[in-house]
């Protein structure tokens, strides 16, 4: 029997990432509570990743979003996420599949998972139909943008008592 029959590495690779989704399903259930905060890493030179021009210019490889204080909209879909997050005080949206998500962390639990990048297609890319793009929620993820890069540091609230 094959070897290949069994692939265990991704096997494990995709329940690890189901625990992502459900840490996202809740915070976007029931918010972040105690402090509680992601950092996510994903690859943003895939063709299924969706994210505006001036961040896949400025980050052409790789990118860390933090989820914690300024996140809007998060809603969790069965193999990716979407999320508004401010850049340059102006709301953006981010349509991230989880195959592309290379590092999560919880730091204020001491918790991270990473990964391998899942490439199935020629072109290095998971099947790149996961997006609905006939969904009216969606419609405007494919429009374009630009702008400049600020500092995460600007937008970090301070104090003790986490809201949204």
């Amino acid at each position: 029997m094959s070897e290949e029959v069994f692939k265990y590495d991704m096997m494990v690779e995709e329940a690890l990432r189901g625990v992502v989704g459900k840490a996202l399903q809740h915070a976007a259930k029931h918010g972040l509570p105690n402090g509680h905060h992601f950092y996510i890493t994903f690859k943003t030179g895939r063709r299924d990743v969706d994210i505006p021009v001036f961040l896949k210019e400025h980050y052409p490889e790789e990118m860390t979003i933090v989820l914690e204080h300024q996140f809007w909209d998060l809603k969790v879909h069965k193999r990716e996420f979407e999320v508004a997050l401010s850049f340059n005080d102006k709301r953006e949206r981010l349509l991230i599949p989880f195959n592309a998500i290379t590092a999560f962390s919880d730091p204020s639990v001491k918790f991270g998972l990473q990964f391998q990048e899942i490439q199935d297609n020629e072109d290095g890319t998971i099947n790149n139909t996961n997006r609905d793009t006939n969904d009216p929620d969606k419609q405007d993820l494919n429009k374009k943008s630009s702008g400049e890069i600020v500092s995460l540091e600007k937008f970090r609230n301070k104090s003790t008592n986490p809201t949204n």
